[in-house]
C-alpha cells in the first residue's frame, strides 16, 4: 500500500462544512494517465508502486490509509439564481497534503458516486469530461496560470448514463483548496455568523495568512481576494480562455482556476464566445468574465458584511463597495501589464491602453484567430510580416494599425530579435484546440486510445516553444466554432445594486 501522509484541516475546523462519504468502489478501475510529475511535486512515493494499486487507490476502489473522505457543503449562484444547498454531488476530498515547498494541498476524487448532496443525481463522471479538465488543467499550468490540476484519471470499467451510455470515470484533482464564495454564501444564507467566522479565520490562515490575527481582517480578505481574481481574470482574457461556468460556487478563494465543465479557448477573436450549451444569454461569455467575476466578488462582499462590522453589517457597505468596484481598475491594470509585454512596449505610455484596445477591435472585425495573432505579431517585431498578414483578408486591413504600433516603439532600446523573444515568451503558439480536444475525447471514449490526448499534453506542456511535426497543433478549427451572443456587461456602481 502507497504511503501518503494526510492532514484534515478542513474537516478538523469546519465541522458543519461536510458530511461523510465513502467513495462507490468501480468494477474494474484501470489506469488512464498518472502526472508522475505532480506526484513527486506533492512529496508522494510512488514510484515503486504498479498501475493497478495506483488504479484503486484514486478511483476510491481502495481507500488510502489516513485519508478522511468528505464531501464539502456549499451554496451558489448559478447562471445567477441562487441554490441554497449544492454541495460535492460528485467529488469528495480525501485529505490535505503539504507539498514540497510547504503548501498545503487538497487531494479530491470527481465522478466517485453518490454523496449526501447529489440530491438525485449517479454522483459518476464519464471518460470525456474527466479526461477534459486533465487537458485544459495542465494547457493551463504551462501557460502559468493558477489552476487546480489532475493527479490521475482512471476509467472505472463501467457505464454512466446520460443521452447515451458512456465509459465512466474517476478524476483525482489536486487543489491548494475547494473553499469557493458558495462556502461562505452556504453559511450566510442560514444566517450562522459564528460559522461564518470560522470559515474565514480558515481562509485566512490557509490563502493570506498575513491577514490572520489583524483588525479589520475581513474587509482586508476581501480586498485580497479581489486582487488575486483580477489578476487571474487578466490573464484567462490574454489566453482567450472561456470558463464557461463561472458560478459563485467556481471561484476559487485561493484565486485558481477551478472546474473546467464547458469550457474552451477561443479561435476567432469574438468577445460574444460562449461555450456552453445552455448559456443562451451569453452570462459567461468570454467578455462578460470580468464583469462576473466583479458580481460574484459582490456576492462574496455580501457574505461577510456581518463579520466586517458586525454590529451593524449595513455599515459596512460603504467599504465593502469600493472594493468591488475597485476591481475593474485592478483588472484593467493587469490586464494592460501584460499586454504591454505581448506588444513588445517598452516602459509605459498614456496611449498604450488604446494601442492595445484597438488590436482586439481589429481582430474581432475580422474575425482573426486570438493566439495566432498575438503569436505572429512577434515575426513582425523582426520585419517578417508573411505570418501575421496571411491572417487578414488583405495587408491594407493591418496597415494603419501597425504604424501606430511601430510608432510606439520608437525610440528603441533593444534589438529586434530580443524583443520578438521576450513577445513570444507571453503569446504561446499551442493552446487547446476545441476541436483537438474533442478529437482525442472521442478517441479516448470510443475506442479506448489515450496516444491523441498524450500528444495533445506533449504539445501543451511547451506552449511557447515551436516545434517541428506539431503544426496542427497551432491550427484552428476549420470551419471556426460558431460564434456566441453574449457581450461585455457594464458595472454597478453601488453595492447595494447587488444585494
Amino acid at each position: 500500500m502507497i504511503h501518503i501522509t494526510f492532514d484534515h484541516s478542513y474537516a478538523r475546523d469546519l465541522p458543519d462544512a461536510w458530511a461523510p462519504v465513502r467513495p462507490e468502489t468501480p468494477p474494474a478501475p484501470e489506469l488512464l494517465y498518472w502526472n508522475a510529475e505532480l506526484a513527486d511535486e506533492l512529496g508522494l512515493e510512488t514510484e515503486q508502486a504498479s498501475e493497478a494499486e495506483l488504479a484503486r487507490l484514486f478511483s476510491g476502489a481502495d481507500i488510502p490509509e489516513g485519508a478522511q473522505p468528505i464531501a464539502q457543503a456549499y451554496a451558489g449562484h448559478q447562471f445567477g439564481g441562487l441554490s441554497p444547498s449544492l454541495g460535492d454531488g460528485r467529488a469528495l476530498l480525501l485529505g490535505e497534503v503539504t507539498d514540497r515547498n510547504g503548501q498545503r494541498r487538497d487531494i479530491a476524487l470527481k465522478g466517485s458516486g453518490q454523496t449526501p448532496f447529489s440530491r438525485r443525481g449517479d454522483g459518476k463522471a464519464a471518460v470525456g469530461p474527466m479526461l477534459r479538465e486533465l487537458i485544459v488543467g495542465e494547457a493551463m499550468q504551462a501557460l502559468g496560470i493558477p489552476t487546480t490540476r489532475a493527479l490521475a484519471v482512471t476509467a472505472t470499467g463501467e457505464p454512466v448514463y446520460r443521452e447515451r451510455p458512456l465509459p465512466g470515470a474517476v478524476l483525482a484533482r489536486v487543489a491548494a483548496s475547494h473553499l469557493r464564495v458558495g462556502t461562505f454564501q452556504y453559511f450566510a444564507i442560514r444566517g450562522e455568523t459564528g460559522m461564518l467566522n470560522k470559515l474565514a479565520d480558515y481562509t485566512i490562515a490557509r490563502h493570506y495568512p498575513e491577514l490572520a490575527g489583524q483588525d479589520g481582517r475581513h474587509l482586508a480578505l476581501l480586498a485580497a481576494v479581489a486582487e488575486r481574481q483580477a489578476a487571474l481574470i487578466a490573464r484567462w482574457m490574454h489566453a482567450g480562455f472561456i470558463h464557461g461556468v463561472m458560478n459563485t460556487d467556481n471561484m476559487a478563494l485561493s484565486g485558481e482556476t477551478i472546474d473546467y465543465g464547458p469550457c474552451a479557448f477561443m479561435d476567432a477573436h469574438y468577445p460574444g464566445t460562449v461555450f456552453s450549451s445552455i448559456d443562451h444569454q451569453g452570462r459567461y461569455s468570454y467578455g462578460n468574465q470580468p464583469a462576473i467575476a466583479q458580481w460574484n466578488l459582490a456576492r462574496f462582499a455580501e457574505t461577510l458584511l456581518p463579520l466586517i462590522s458586525p454590529e451593524d453589517p449595513a455599515a459596512a457597505v460603504p467599504a465593502a463597495t469600493e472594493i468591488v468596484e475597485g476591481f475593474e481598475e485592478q483588472y484593467l491594470r493587469r490586464w494592460l501589464e501584460q499586454a504591454r509585454r505581448k506588444l513588445g512596449l517598452e516602459g509605459e505610455r498614456d496611449g498604450d491602453q488604446a494601442l492595445a484596445d484597438d488590436w482586439l477591435v481589429l481582430l474581432a472585425a475580422h474575425g482573426v484567430d486570438h493566439t495566432l495573432a498575438w503569436r505572429y505579431l512577434a515575426d513582425e517585431a523582426e520585419g517578417k510580416p508573411e505570418r501575421l498578414t496571411s491572417l487578414f483578408p488583405s495587408p491594407d486591413a493591418l496597415a494603419p494599425w501597425l504604424k501606430q504600433w511601430h510608432a510606439r516603439h520608437v525610440p528603441r532600446t533593444r534589438r529586434p530579435p530580443d524583443i520578438a523573444a521576450a513577445m513570444r515568451r507571453e503569446s504561446p503558439l499551442y493552446i487547446p484546440r476545441n476541436h483537438l480536444v474533442e478529437e482525442a475525447l472521442d478517441v479516448a471514449s470510443e475506442r479506448g486510445d489515450m496516444k491523441p490526448a498524450l500528444k495533445l499534453l506533449e504539445a501543451l506542456r511547451q506552449p511557447f516553444t515551436e516545434r517541428e511535426g506539431l503544426e496542427r497543433y497551432a491550427l484552428p478549427a476549420e470551419p471556426e466554432l460558431a460564434e456566441g451572443i453574449g457581450r461585455f456587461a457594464g458595472h454597478n456602481k453601488e453595492l447595494a445594486a447587488y444585494l
